[in-house]
C-alpha cells in the first residue's frame, strides 16, 4: 500500500513540475523532423509530413502558430 501512495505522490510531483513550466510560458515539447526514423538514421525512412524537408516542418509549425494566435477565446471569468 505504501508503494501505491509513493507512486501517486511521485506522479503528482511530475505533473506539478510540468504545470509550472507551462505557467511560466516555457517552450512546449517539440519533436524532431522525421520522427523516430530520422533519429535512428534509417536510410529508407521518409517523413510522411514533410518528405524529409526540414524547412517544410518549420513552415507548418509557423502556420499552426498563426492559426492558434488568431483563435478567439471566451473569457468565462
Amino acid at each position: 500500500m505504501a508503494t501505491i501512495f509513493a507512486a501517486f505522490i511521485v506522479m503528482l510531483l511530475i505533473v506539478g513540475a510540468m504545470s509550472i513550466g507551462v505557467l511560466l510560458g516555457r517552450k512546449p515539447i517539440a519533436g524532431s523532423c522525421g520522427g523516430v526514423g530520422a533519429a535512428l538514421n534509417d536510410p529508407d525512412y521518409t517523413c510522411d509530413l514533410c518528405g524529409n524537408d526540414p524547412n517544410k516542418c518549420t513552415e507548418e509549425n509557423d502556420k499552426s502558430r498563426q492559426i492558434a494566435s488568431k483563435a478567439e477565446f471566451y473569457d468565462a471569468s
